[in-house]
């Protein structure tokens, strides 16, 4: 039986296409410059961001830590939402691998404004950590897959060039952000001094991440990136997956986006199911079960027993997203599934498996 897969956008599987490209992919050794499609990859992402430079990565944590560990020192501080991807589902890798603090601030959605920021850089004095990052989430993951607006965005950008402070985007799913928020990649761009961006998740390549700024930054963070172990060989291939998802897979994620709201319409009839956000902006929907149906694993054990998997959040709380391997007939079997499980009842189904999918 075929399973459908919605418990995140990075379980996608390359396309015979990218497959092929990735098959013919011209090599060498990255870590010397020496291979020919990571060199074009990262000149491609540059040109399309307009920044001066970019550096290949092995995964997203790494990108944003490369970040982390390039604007700051130890005993420094970021300042980040609560519910963000850096602070929740990295490890604790700003701790770990950079010594840096994380102070979590509030605000709707996963974003944070001006005036969720105000206030919040310490003074100058010794006995404080030193606030040097801003970091961003777009679009939001936790918060619903929201798009950050661009003037929002600038807005943010410029109180923090303001307090003398570093800005970072994690742009894990940027593209879709770029799909839904009718803004161009040199407009994010222009708010961030570092943004990173992911392949592995609706573009549908294996493996990558990219990490873009200056040329000076770039040159730093890609030492950062091999202390960090991150220096690959002949990643060429990686990079041809990557080259082939921009050329062909950036548009589609439209229709990620409308399946997405077509499944959420679809949720929203069934009873048992609350909590379904009013406008579905990108790919991730979220809802909550009523406590008397049974918890988030529950659902998710009795959904896999009808060919379907999905994200359970911890508690009542559920994720579905919606990506390059799932079809309009996908998003119809699904919930043809979600009401006969729902229907049929699973209180009393033995708790198995745990939460939440990070990504």
């Amino acid at each position: 039986m075929r399973l459908i897969d919605l418990r995140s956008d990075t379980v996608t599987r390359p396309t015979p296409a990218m497959r092929e490209a990735m098959f013919r992919a011209d090599v060498g050794d990255d870590v010397m410059g020496e291979d020919p499609t990571v060199n074009q990859l990262e000149r491609m992402v540059a040109d399309m961001f307009g920044c001066e430079a970019a550096v290949f990565a092995c995964s997203g944590t790494q990108s944003n830590q490369m970040a982390v560990r390039l604007h700051c020192i130890p005993g420094d501080e970021l300042l980040i939402h609560e519910s963000s991807h850096i602070c929740n589902f990295e490890a604790g890798a700003p701790a770990a691998l950079s010594g840096v603090t994380v102070r979590t601030l509030g605000g709707g959605g996963g974003m944070l404004d001006v005036s969720d920021l105000e206030g919040r850089v310490r003074v100058n004095d010794q006995h404080f950590c030193r606030t040097q990052l801003v970091c961003l989430e777009n679009t939001t993951n936790l918060g619903g897959g929201k798009v950050y607006p661009l003037e929002q965005l600038q807005r943010v950008s410029a109180w923090a060039q303001a307090a003398g402070l570093k800005r970072h985007l994690d742009g894990a799913r940027l593209f879709n952000a770029l799909v839904a928020g009718n803004y161009t990649p040199a407009e994010v761009a222009g708010c961030f001094d570092t943004i990173s961006i992911c392949f592995s998740k609706g573009l549908g390549c294996p493996v990558g991440s990219m990490l873009l700024g200056t040329a000076a930054d770039m040159a730093k963070a890609r030492r950062i990136r091999k202390l960090f172990g991150g220096g690959l060989r002949q990643s060429g291939m990686l990079a041809a997956a990557a080259i082939h998802a921009l050329e062909h897979h950036v548009n589609r994620l439209a229709d990620d986006h409308l399946h997405a709201r077509q499944l959420a319409s679809g949720l929203q009839q069934l009873n048992g199911i609350t909590g379904i956000a009013s406008a579905i902006e990108t790919n991730l929907v979220f809802f909550e079960l009523a406590p008397e149906v049974g918890t988030a694993v529950q659902f998710a054990g009795a959904m896999r027993d009808r060919g379907v998997l999905i994200g359970p959040m911890g508690g009542q709380r559920v994720r579905v997203v919606t990506h390059i391997d799932v079809s309009a007939d996908d998003v119809q079997t699904t919930l043809t599934a979600a009401a006969d499980a729902l229907r049929q009842g699973f209180r009393d189904r033995p708790v198995q498996g745990k939460g939440p999918f990070s990504r």
